[in-house]
């Protein structure tokens, strides 16, 4: 089975993910540390019911493929499939009211990913590829968007080679490891536009063309995996700040141009 044939099962993990998680947005949601005294690392109720739902469904239809998820961790992780869900990725941004969250639903074949979606259900905004070819599905532009009318355009990230031409995203400098936080002021030196924020979106805005290059640490394999399938289905590059595989998650560095890639990795590793 290849990861076309899971695409419309993908879609309705996305949607009963968006089901258990917008009554919540929004709201007077009380959120709890997970981080226990360190910095400051929320979930909420909305992040443990989509992922719950997400779960069950899977393993409705699925029961042999393996599941790894930010909330209830691992089952059958060495399974030959696995989904890898992050039911909220930007949960700061989401308790404080802004959209730059999302539902991030990644699959793997023997380890590798092999398809991965996007949902922010609030903008009704998904993003989606396989490695070869990625897209974007939101309102229609003009009277039928107002009207509810839903449209699908293939994405590709842009050209642009140089550093000095980049616009770089990062969630938070406050976020880059200690130990590696120069590395990135000095790629963020370089660029000529720095926007913080964005958590998933900012990956998702890689891939449609709109950022050129995308620096984070300490990522889990939740935070990646479904990106990975969307940046390089829309022609980008993504890896480790050593130039290897970006499943794993840690230190990540995401570009739209294999050149630019290459610069930054030279800056990063310096």
């Amino acid at each position: 089975m290849t990861a076309v044939d899971f695409e419309k099962f993908v879609e309705r993990l996305a949607d009963v993910s968006a089901e258990a998680i917008m009554p919540f947005f929004r709201t007077a949601l009380a959120a709890d540390d997970k981080a226990h005294g360190g910095a400051f690392d929320p979930v909420t109720e909305a992040d443990r019911g989509a992922e719950l739902a997400m779960r069950r469904l899977i393993e409705a239809t699925f029961p042999d493929h393996g599941v790894y998820g930010e909330e209830f961790g691992h089952l059958r992780e060495n399974a030959e499939y696995v989904w890898v869900l992050d039911p909220i990725d930007g949960t700061k941004s989401f308790i404080c009211g802004l959209p730059l969250w999302g539902t991030l639903i990644g699959l793997t074949h023997r380890g590798r990913p092999c398809y991965g979606l996007m949902s922010q259900p609030f903008t009704r905004e998904r993003f989606f590829g396989d490695g070869e070819a990625a897209y974007w599905r939101g309102p229609a532009r003009g009277p039928e968007g107002a009207r509810g009318v839903l449209e699908t355009r293939k994405i590709a990230s842009r050209r642009c080679p140089k550093l000095a031409q980049a616009t770089l995203m990062t969630t938070s400098p406050l976020l880059i490891d200690p130990a590696l936080r120069e590395h990135f002021h000095r790629v963020e030196r370089g660029a000529r536009l720095s926007r913080y924020g964005g958590d998933c979106y900012a990956y998702c805005a890689l891939a449609a063309g709109h950022v050129d290059l995308v620096i984070e640490t300490n990522l889990h394999p939740y935070d990646i995996v479904a990106l990975i399938p969307i940046i390089e289905g829309a022609g980008g590059v993504v890896t480790n700040w050593s130039g290897g595989a970006a499943a794993l998650g840690g230190a990540i560095v995401a570009a739209g141009d294999p050149a630019l890639h290459e610069e930054a990795l030279k800056l990063l590793g310096a």
